[in-house]
């Protein structure tokens, strides 16, 4: 009987398809969505044909003319078979058997053999088994690493027989790497129980390599899975025609895609599509397990696999600026901070945000808390990257403060309205960035009346911390009226815009001698309906009954100087 190996290619038409596989790798659908290419492998003639291999419980007995002979133990199933069917496939069984059968202690008894460490354990050995006894075995792209390294580990080679296992093993292995996409993932995943013996053939290798290769050829891949890509934030419409790769690789495990991402580099894919993958893949397993968005945590996911990934993600982000979003920086920067990874790679993100910062929206730096009695958004990790902004503002000067002031200003209206954000959270936002870093506070007002809105028990003392950074000279002439008639801010403080209002009337006043008993009048009936309206009981409000009664005092005694100084004026013309 001549060697076979049967793949599942049949007709030129079927060969054709899977050319056009490793050209065109989309085929449709998930790695796991696709079905399995298969391979029959016939051994070639072999010196001894059992008629069965029955099963009870964890024994495995090969039925054949003559008693079996040898016992081998791999895992805690027992196969009690023939020595000749097995020794002349197996050089390193071969040995065994030598070494042992000199010290056997009588010629009837079976040799007992335990195998330790074998790659893919008894249901690898299973099929090596009826290779072994000239059975044809089954194998898919699921299982072929396996028995691969299995065939390795026993020593199946062509020096014992032509078309041993080996060999047949590997020329299945080859065409499912060349010629096929989906099953080059099935042969990488199915290597994570046999990573050490993957590696030392290089079947990791060879399948993270043609994984890169196919990728970066087909960057202008026409026909791409949409489902795939529809929720990549970092996309646009041309690069998801790139991006038909991103599911399939984020399946792959930590260490798996970290290799991938790097040969992907390597081969010099553009660094938005990395980034977008990258962002893509800790989207959709790790960050979610990380900050708490999946209830479910995987049992491998340890505290220091969640902080090796990190360190490992960070280390392989492309460089290039804009090549992953700011909000993606941003969330990784708090799972570093809550797993305490490397300060060094803290700093690396923090700067990478800071450099971007100018450029970014509100909804950028939008990144979600998930306990019951944490503040809805994360302000913490967005004033530590401010703050590494401001420190690397003070050095340039180009920089656009202002920018990024009417950014904090409107992160913090979006912020506001949360009941959980404390008091000194929200003064320590407010207050880091430096005193010209707003041109002007009508937006600071509005996130501060929104804050006391949503704090209604303040005390005096917390509402007038609050609102003291607010300053008369940046309020429109809008806000200063809004200020004014605000039950909400702190007495002292409407108390204080209505003197400064009343000292800017009386300088106009000044300047426009002729309008003033019209000003003067309006001022004081709009003062008057502002006092009224608060009816507030108390000592404070007396207080400021008194200091109106002084301003109008000063204002009659600068209406009496004007007066003089007018009858002077006329006495000198004349």
């Amino acid at each position: 009987m001549k060697n076979k190996v049967h793949f599942p290619v049949h007709d030129k038409s079927t060969m054709r398809r899977k050319i056009l596989d490793c050209e065109n790798p989309l085929g449709g659908g998930t790695v796991s969505g696709r079905k399995h290419n298969r391979c029959v492998i016939l051994p070639p003639d072999v010196p001894m044909i059992a008629d069965s291999l029955e099963r009870r419980n964890q024994n495995w007995i090969a039925r054949a003319n003559s008693a079996t002979d040898l016992i081998i133990q791999v895992g805690d199933s027992s196969f009690h078979l023939h020595k000749l069917a097995m020794v002349s496939r197996s050089e390193y069984l071969n040995r065994l058997v030598f070494q042992r059968g000199e010290n056997r202690p009588s010629a009837g008894d079976s040799l007992n053999i335990q195998i330790e460490n074998l790659p893919g354990g008894a249901k690898t050995f299973e099929l090596i088994v009826k290779f072994c006894y000239g059975w044809k075995i089954d194998i898919t792209s699921s299982s072929i690493a396996p028995i691969y390294c299995a065939a390795h580990f026993l020593e199946m080679s062509e020096d014992l027989e032509e078309g041993n296992l080996i060999s047949k093993t590997e020329a299945f292995l080859s065409f499912l790497i060349l010629s096929s996409w989906k099953d080059t993932f099935r042969v990488l995943k199915s290597t994570e129980s046999i990573s050490s013996w993957a590696k030392e053939l290089q079947i990791m290798k060879r399948c993270l390599e043609a994984i890169a290769w196919k990728a970066c050829a087909n960057q202008n891949a026409s026909d791409f899975n949409c489902e795939s890509t529809e929720h990549l934030s970092n996309s646009g419409l041309e690069d998801r025609f790139d991006a038909w790769w991103f599911e399939d690789v984020s399946l792959l495990r930590i260490d798996h895609f970290i290799e991938v991402i790097t040969c992907i580099k390597r081969r010099g894919m553009k660094s938005k599509l990395l980034g977008s993958c990258i962002e893509h893949w800790a989207t959709k397993w790790f960050l979610q397990v990380t900050l708490g968005l999946d209830k479910v945590t995987p049992k491998h996911m340890t505290f220091q696999l969640h902080k090796v990934s990190t360190e490992c993600l960070i280390r392989i982000l492309p460089i290039v600026e804009n090549s992953v979003t700011c909000n993606f920086l941003l969330q990784l920067l708090k799972v570093g901070m809550v797993l305490k990874i490397n300060p060094e790679l803290l700093c690396v993100l923090e700067r990478r945000v800071a450099l971007i910062l100018e450029q970014c929206h509100v909804a950028d730096l939008l990144v979600k808390n998930e306990g019951e009695n944490d503040p809805l958004y994360d302000v913490a990790v967005v004033l530590r990257v401010l703050q590494s902004y401001v420190c690397e503002m003070s050095s340039n000067p180009a920089a656009k403060l202002h920018n990024v002031g009417k950014l904090v200003d409107g992160y913090l209206i979006h912020v506001a309205r949360d009941g959980n954000l404390t008091v000194e959270t929200f003064k320590t936002l407010v207050e880091a960035l430096p005193h010209n870093g707003r041109s002007c506070d009508d937006n600071l007002y509005r996130a501060i009346d929104m804050f006391l809105k949503a704090h209604p028990y303040l005390t005096e003392e917390d509402r007038t911390d609050v609102c003291r950074v607010l300053e008369y000279h940046k309020l429109s002439q809008e806000a200063r009226q809004h200020v004014m008639n605000n039950d909400r801010l702190p007495l002292k403080l409407t108390t204080q815009f209505v003197l400064l209002e009343q000292v800017n009337m009386a300088r106009l006043m000044a300047s426009n001698g002729s309008n003033y008993r019209k000003t003067n009048t309006q001022t004081v009936m709009r003062v008057s309906k502002d006092f009224e309206r608060r009816q507030i009981i108390g000592q404070e409000i007396k207080m400021m009954r008194k200091d109106v009664e002084v301003i109008k005092s000063q204002l009659l005694e600068l209406n009496t100087c004007k007066i003089k100084l007018q009858k002077q004026l006329k006495r000198h013309i004349c």
